[in-house]
């Protein structure tokens, strides 16, 4: 056991997804559903969003053990007209059902041109980015999008109480290089960051926040007071209308298409998901949308920067160069983070991969 320190020590990345595997199969999940869950997890890491990296299996262990996340089983199928489906997931593994749906709506978009996967009931389903590659890597552009009927932490535009959650949307787009990988949320920050700055004592830069009464704030543990208050809407104060309306088709898209959300009781932490697959053959062909997506790429590249030490960069440009550095040199995992990985291990009876 390494001791404590402030500065977070380093892992190999497979060796980190054979240790989430091993906890996971531990935990009575069936070694392929381990599999996928911690490889989402561990490509969270790689890309920068650690707080939905391995970060969060301390979360989802304790979420199996007290019998909220189904390890076995199967989702049910609601609906399956050509190619659009919805599911039940039965709060199975997110990750090891989105990977299911993206690859379920690809094979359908070969033949079909595009095809949705719409999942109810769902468990936590980790980094968005974290699924991109999986279809770009086969010439497909994805979005996806999910929310969280039981949480509520974003006032819609003009109020004061927590309605949304922070309904993140992303999408892969192929070019003839890397993806563009866009991974954004309809709120100005995330719960998870919004947390990790509170327990830091941490401000943010701008008034990302309000408090229960509605006052902007750059404190992150409004969200947490007692009555709460809220992070705002992407846009923030002056535009967050274009937050609210982002917040809204979300909504829409996921517990709209999949008959089930915010109308429902809520179950606890978890995901509606919505899956949709472009395969860009079935339009005007991959080599046209290639050829504009590339320009376009370039274009950005090219634009004169407002900081000249800065220039423009692409979305998810700097995720892939931080993946290359990580898989180099290791997964740098937080001393706040490993003593609860640690501890599962021990409870588990894992054994734990060494820092590099």
């Amino acid at each position: 056991m390494r001791t404590h320190t402030d500065e977070p020590s380093r892992y190999d990345a497979t060796e980190m997804a054979r240790f989430g595997q091993d906890l996971l199969s531990a935990s009575g999940m069936p070694d392929e559903r381990a599999s996928a869950v911690s490889q989402v997890l561990v490509e969270g890491d790689l890309l920068g969003h650690d707080t939905h990296g391995m970060a969060l299996l301390p979360r989802y262990l304790g979420e199996i053990a007290h019998g909220r996340m189904a390890t076995t089983g199967e989702p049910s199928v609601i609906a399956e007209n050509g190619s659009v489906a919805t599911w039940d997931g039965k709060r199975l593994p997110g990750p090891w059902l989105v990977l299911r749906a993206i690859d379920w709506a690809t094979a359908r978009a070969r033949a079909h041109g595009s095809a949705t996967v719409v999942i109810r009931r769902s468990h936590h389903i980790g980094c968005l980015a974290a699924y991109l590659d999986r279809a770009t890597r086969q010439g497909m552009l994805l979005l996806i999008t999910c929310s969280d009927p039981s949480a509520a932490t974003v006032a819609p535009y003009g109020g004061t109480r927590p309605l949304f959650s922070p309904n993140p949307l992303a999408a892969g787009i192929p070019t003839s290089g890397p993806p563009i990988m866009v991974d954004i949320s309809a709120s100005v920050t995330t719960n998870g960051m919004s947390r990790r700055m509170g327990k830091k004592g941490q401000r943010g830069e701008h008034q990302w926040w309000l408090d229960a009464n509605g006052v902007p704030s750059t404190d992150p543990s409004v969200i947490d007071a007692d009555p709460p208050g809220t992070i705002l809407p992407l846009g923030g104060v002056d535009s967050g209308h274009k937050g609210y309306g982002l917040a809204l088709m979300i909504e829409a898209l996921t517990a709209g298409l999949a008959g089930h959300g915010r109308a429902d009781p809520p179950e606890g932490f978890g995901a509606t998901v919505f899956i949709q697959i472009y395969d860009p053959e079935a339009f005007s062909g991959r080599a046209a949308f290639v050829r504009q997506t590339d320009w376009t790429t370039t274009a950005c590249r090219n634009n004169a920067p407002r900081a000249p030490q800065t220039p423009v960069r692409l979305p998810g440009q700097k995720g892939c160069l931080l993946r290359q550095k990580r898989l180099a040199q290791g997964i740098p995992v937080s001393p706040a983070v490993w003593p609860l990985l640690e501890d599962w291990a021990q409870r588990l009876n894992v054994a734990a991969p060494e820092p590099l």
